[in-house]
Order: C-alpha cells, then structure tokens, then sequence
C-alpha cells in the first residue's frame, strides 16, 4: 500500500509534492502510471521474494533439503521475464512456473532500477551473488517476506526468529546488491519485520537488530542510521524536515531508517505511510518498507478499507501473505500420505 501511495510522487521534491498536492501533501491514492494503487517493481519483487520462499519450504519438506537462495534467485528470473528479458538461467520456460507468473498485471513495467536489471541477467548460476558495489534501496524493499516467513518457523524463540530472518536477507539482498551497506539493510529489515510481527514493539526491535548489524561488515554504520531514527523519533512530532534528516531513501540504510521513524511516530497505519512518501526522494520505496513495518506491527484491519480495494493486485498480495502465515501448518513431507490438499500445495509451490 505505501508503494503504491509513493510512486506518483517518486522523482518529485517535497516542494513539488506540496505544489502538486497542497500543504498536507499526498494523502490519497493517485495516478502514478494508468490509475490510482498501482504497484512498482518493490512490491512485484517482494511477491516473488514469497514465492520462491514458499517453493524452498515444499522442497525442503519432500527432500530433505533446499537452496534457499537459489530457489529464490530463481523465482526473481521468472519476474525478470515479465518484464521483457530472457533470463538465461530461467529453468525449463516451457514447464509450471507456478501461479504468480501468470498474472497479467505482473507483466507491467514500473520503473524497476536498473541494477536489477543488469544484475540479474548476468547471474553466473542460481543464488550466486552480485559482484558490484551497489548499495540502492531496492536491496531491502523486497525482502518483508522473508521476516514474516521466519516468524512462522516452528519452534523459534523471537531472537532466533529475527537472527535467521537477518542472516536469510542479508544473503538475499546480495544476490542484486554487492555493498555491505545494502546487504545489512536487507537483513535489518527482514529481522524488524520478523519481530514486530512477533509484537515486539519497534524501538525494541531497533536495539535486538542492532545486536545482529555489530558482526557485520559496515554493520554499526547502518546501527548508527537507525539510532539516529530512534533519536529522532524522541525529538517531538514527527514531520518532513526530519525525515529530511535522515536521507532521501535512494540508498538502502537511508530507506530503512525513514520506514523505521514512520513506524516509531505513527498513531496508525495511515499517518505512518503518508509520512514516508512526503519526503524528497524515493517515496514509493520508502513507503513499501514504512507500510511493511506498519503492516506487522498494527494488521490489516488498520489499513483503510478503500484502498484495501483498490490496490492494484490486492487479493494475490493478500493470498501470498496468508500462505506466508500458515505455510507451517500444510500437510506436506517426506513421510506425509499423499493427500487432496498436499497435491494442492505442491502444485501451487513447486519445487523448483
């Protein structure tokens, strides 16, 4: 939802926006591309991020084990191919690709930076990782399933929780993303959402990540960035200029620390999302990663109802979050009877 709040808005200054908008800025769902709640190539990513998340727990379920990240570098050649370019890894074209790549709506083109698209083409085999020094923000922006994917796992504390979801995001944010900056806002991100949804509250979320970011390459310059959110976050209302403080969300430490001080200062979904598009700079990622964190923090049923229904391709991103959430409980394994609802799962979710 915050993706598609920001894209009319992102290339546009706050002066502009203001202009455009009046004094508020943008408070509501607007044309960025054809009509209002279209998504961008964020939230395109972070669906297929789900996918191919979902595809390594059936694989890790029927053989005993799974790649995860290349079951997920696969699932981010098959958007690659929706958007116009033949990925020469892209196993079998002529096989099951599964249901989400059959969605028309996927096929749009939105922008997507460019370093995915030069990235991912020239991947020398699945999973492997990206030799450049890219530090963007769309490292980060795709990655909330995988913090809702390792909440669910059976039998994880909250620390242990967060700690794979960090470790699984740092290392998928590099199969685009070379930078350390932008590998540890992947895991960063990835951990809060895992422990909001957890109900940790987000500055105790800000301090348990910032225990995991003290082992990493750059990891206490990323540390420092949301500490500064924090610190913000205590210095009175929460308005644009302090927003501007923090960056303008182009980089990945940068769009991380915006989300985090929306989610730290918001009453509720809608101010908390509204505040991360209304900043000079990238508002439509910022706002998918501020709405990701709102998301876990506050449900669905904070988000308003009209533009629950007019978001574009609302009830696939619905269907995948709810297969996120219950994904523990399919009845599916090695040594599990064949059934009519494991046959539905595994063919939802190939292996592959």
């Amino acid at each position: 939802m915050g993706d598609a709040l920001g894209a009319p808005v992102e290339f546009m200054s706050l002066a502009e926006i203001r202009d455009r908008f009046g004094e508020t800025g943008i408070t509501d769902l607007t044309t960025a591309h054809k009509r209002p709640g279209e998504i961008t190539d964020d939230t395109q990513l972070a669906l297929f991020t789900g996918e191919g998340l979902l595809r390594s727990f059936v694989k890790e379920a029927l053989e005993g084990n799974a790649n995860v990240a290349a079951l997920v570098s696969h699932a981010y050649l098959r958007w690659l191919s929706t958007q116009g370019v033949p990925p020469p890894l892209l196993l079998d074209p002529t096989g099951d690709q599964g249901w989400l790549v059959a969605l028309p709506e996927l096929k749009a083109q939105r922008v997507p930076a460019n370093v995915l698209l030069t990235t991912l083409p020239a991947m020398s085999s699945l999973g492997a990782r990206a030799r450049n020094d890219h530090r963007g923000s769309s490292a980060a922006s795709r990655l909330a399933p995988v913090g809702l994917f390792c909440a669910r796992m059976p039998g994880s504390t909250d620390q242990r929780a967060a700690r794979r979801a960090f470790d699984l995001g740092y290392e998928l944010a590099g199969l685009t993303h070379g930078h350390p900056i932008a590998q540890n806002a992947g895991g960063a991100f990835a951990a809060m959402v895992a422990l909001l949804v957890r109900d940790w509250e987000p500055d105790e979320s800000i301090e348990e990540v910032g225990q995991l970011l003290e082992r990493r390459p750059l990891g206490m310059e990323l540390r420092g960035k949301l500490q500064q959110a924090l610190a913000l976050s205590d210095a009175g209302s929460p308005d644009a200029e302090r927003v501007r403080e923090l960056g303008e969300g182009w980089d990945a430490d940068e769009a991380l620390a915006i989300a985090a001080y929306a989610a730290l200062t918001s009453e509720d979904y809608t101010s908390g999302v509204l505040l991360a598009v209304n900043h000079d700079g990238d508002s439509d990622t910022t706002g998918a990663m501020a709405g990701s964190l709102l998301g876990a923090m506050r449900g669905v049923d904070n988000i308003p109802r009209k533009w629950l229904s007019a978001v574009e391709l609302g009830s696939a991103i619905a269907a995948l979050a709810d297969d996120l959430a219950t994904y523990p409980e399919w009845p599916i394994g090695e040594f599990v009877a064949e059934s009519e609802a494991s046959h539905y799962w595994r063919t939802r979710y190939p292996p592959n």
